[in-house]
């Protein structure tokens, strides 16, 4: 792996990756095309931002500077500009479903036997590839970068689903609601909330069909909260209490009864019913007493190491500040909100403290946190973090007289048309 590949994999254009840095990014471009090499004083921050030791590091660096080596006739593989990162893990999916295509192992020049197998295509073959997807979007920076790929892999799932027996379709359905439901979140994260929903509709459609309470409450709990997150909290409510019957249906060894739970906090919160708001958290809070992990890393992601961000943001929505700022902060301590690790999360923590300081009217704690929150929404490109600085720009109100909050209050602004 070259250096330039690296920074790829982990979602970094060499833009955000030279601010990682405090570097140019010409500079970065340089040691790409292994023109120069890292200054020692850089060597330890860049092995710290790639993830590495400085022994891999050192492989890097020389593998950059040495001679590409490019089939005949292909084009070279420098940096792919613009969106590289979405390039890159389109073009990487693309050649594992291609390699692997979550089929059976075939012979290399049977054509016949692959075009057979590819129509052969089980549940659980989608199911792998499905869980693949989902690790790759929580590790990327950038959503968007697995939206193509995702449209592959539904493609080739409606493809497969054609012609199918009964008792084959009923499984490949679980893995349609599965996949809808990143879809769903892809299309969220955009800001594209009508694609959201009609993704989370077609998920718990298909779960229902599949039989898989879980997967089926999963999609009704996202379908919910398009609702929330539009201040529909009464709407949002309905379809969390259907949420909640199906979850009891379910496996209890699963946290998806508690993510109902927490999520329907949020939509108390909005009503403004404090005692019910925290009647959901502390159920969600039971979380921590299943006996496994309760959750499978893809379409159920809830464990609970949530729930203080989510309570601190609930108070703050509920206007008991002191209480949100406590939790908020408690939150930031912890080593998955830490400085480089989920920006997406850390990001709306950030704009939560700062949504605080503008209920105080305190110019100085709306600084502080929304230019974290704004640094953070640019890296990641998350539409999610960009949302809830819109929010907090709406509440500067008359600290929009400071020349330092108003200038904040551009660049959300200008954040929000790119």
């Amino acid at each position: 792996m070259r250096l330039a590949e690296r920074r790829r994999a982990l979602g970094y254009s060499q833009e955000t990756f030279a601010q990682a840095l405090g570097v140019d990014r010409t500079t970065v471009g340089r040691w790409e095309s292994g023109k120069t090499a890292p200054q020692p004083p850089l060597r330890l921050k860049l092995a710290e931002v790639l993830q590495i030791d400085l022994g891999a590091l050192d492989a890097l660096v020389a593998q950059s500077q040495s001679p590409a080596q490019e089939s005949a006739g292909a084009p070279p593989s420098n940096d792919y500009g613009p969106g590289d990162t979405e390039e890159m893990i389109r073009r990487e999916f693309l050649r594992v479903i291609a390699v692997t295509g979550a089929l059976a192992p075939l012979p290399a020049d049977d054509t016949e036997a692959l075009d057979d197998a590819a129509r052969r295509g089980t549940a659980s073959d989608f199911l792998r590839m499905n869980g693949h997807l989902w690790q790759v979007y929580q590790l990327a920076r950038s959503k968007a970068s697995i939206r193509p790929i995702v449209g592959e892999q539904l493609t080739s799932l409606s493809r497969t689903l054609s012609g199918r027996s009964d008792a084959e379709v009923q499984p490949l359905c679980g893995a349609a609601g599965d996949l809808f439901q990143l879809a769903g979140e892809l299309a969220f994260d955009g800001n594209r909330y009508a694609d959201a929903a009609a993704s989370y509709a077609l998920a718990a459609s298909a779960s229902k069909e599949a039989r898989a309470f879980d997967l089926w409450a999963c999609a009704l709990v996202r379908h919910a909260y398009v609702d929330v997150n539009e201040h529909r909290f009464k709407e949002a409510t309905d379809l969390l209490s259907a949420a909640q019957r199906v979850a009891k249906r379910g496996d209890s060894s699963l946290a998806t009864r508690h993510w109902v739970a927490s999520v329907q906090a949020e939509a108390h919160a909005g009503l403004g019913d404090l005692a019910a708001c925290e009647r959901a958290l502390d159920e969600a809070e039971m979380v921590t007493h299943l006996a496994g992990p309760g959750h499978n890393g893809g379409w159920l992601r809830f464990d609970g190491s949530r729930l203080a961000e989510e309570r601190g943001a609930r108070y703050v929505r509920l206007g008991r500040l002191d209480l949100a700022e406590r939790a908020l902060k408690a939150a930031l301590d912890q080593g998955a909100l830490a400085q480089g690790q989920s920006f997406r999360r850390r990001g709306v923590v950030l704009a939560d403290l700062a949504a605080i300081g503008a209920k105080r009217h305190d110019p100085d704690q709306v600084i502080t946190f929304g230019r974290e929150a704004l640094q953070l929404a640019r890296e990641s490109s998350s539409g999610y973090v960009a949302r809830r600085l819109q929010t907090l720009r709406a509440e500067f109100g008359p600290l929009a007289r400071d020349s330092r909050v108003a200038e904040l209050g551009a660049e959300i602004g200008a954040l929000s048309k790119t």
